[in-house]
């Protein structure tokens, strides 16, 4: 599949077949995964793949909702909260591969990572999330590219979910992944895609100018 039909056909799906995903499989669409961009690249995601009996206990913390019993696995996206977790390897393989030109350039680097990772949690955890979730988006274009179905969660309680899955409160449960072989005509292509916001309403060129939000209050007179 190339990379234009993987972005036009993927869908969330929710419902799937009963049909297994081999290790070999997801170890694959994990190898994809590894590839994603994130801040600084100290890549800081963290993926619980939950399978077999115990997506009952993931489906406990997602609010009950179905889907998740029915996919074959599902994903749990976490973030670290500590930014330096990773800084110092990452930042060794920028400097003896030349993308820092000296040890200067590569201290200045982790001092400001130390920075980061000294900020306030909301900082922190408002940066693991976006690098998580880019993960996450790599995470179902590489699934869909194998013919894997997915859909992305954001309904779940994060504090059971760490409870039950024994989940460190230093990492942030960023969202939710299902995972599965479609079921037949889950994923059909022949009907209507579901509406999406047409290109020159979101593409600002040179400068802002959005428009008006249908649920804005009216502008004074």
């Amino acid at each position: 599949m190339n990379f234009d039909d993987v972005i036009r056909t993927r869908r969330s799906v929710h419902q799937y077949s009963d049909a297994d995903i081999d290790d070999d499989t997801l170890y694959d669409i994990f190898e994809d995964v590894r590839h994603a961009p994130s801040s600084f690249n100290l890549q800081p995601w963290e993926f619980l793949v939950v399978r077999g009996d115990d997506l009952e206990r993931l489906q406990s913390v997602a609010y009950g909702q179905e889907h998740v019993t029915d996919a074959a696995a599902a994903v749990v996206v976490l973030g670290t909260l500590d930014p330096s977790d990773h800084a110092e390897r990452v930042t060794s393989d920028l400097l003896e591969k030349g993308y820092l030109p000296n040890e200067a350039a590569a201290e200045a680097r982790l001092e400001t990572v130390d920075n980061l990772a000294d900020a306030d949690g909301e900082t922190r955890r408002l940066w693991t999330t976006g690098s998580a979730s880019l993960a996450a988006m790599t995470l179902m274009h590489a699934a869909w590219e194998r013919g894997v179905a997915s859909c992305p969660m954001g309904g779940f309680d994060a504090e059971s979910l760490h409870d039950e899955f024994d989940v460190p409160t230093d990492y942030e449960a960023v969202m939710l992944v299902t995972l599965g072989y479609p079921e037949d005509g889950a994923a059909d292509l022949e009907r209507p895609r579901k509406f999406r916001r047409p290109t020159d309403e979101f593409l600002h060129l040179d400068e802002f100018d959005p428009v008006a939000r249908e649920s804005a209050p009216p502008a004074d007179d």
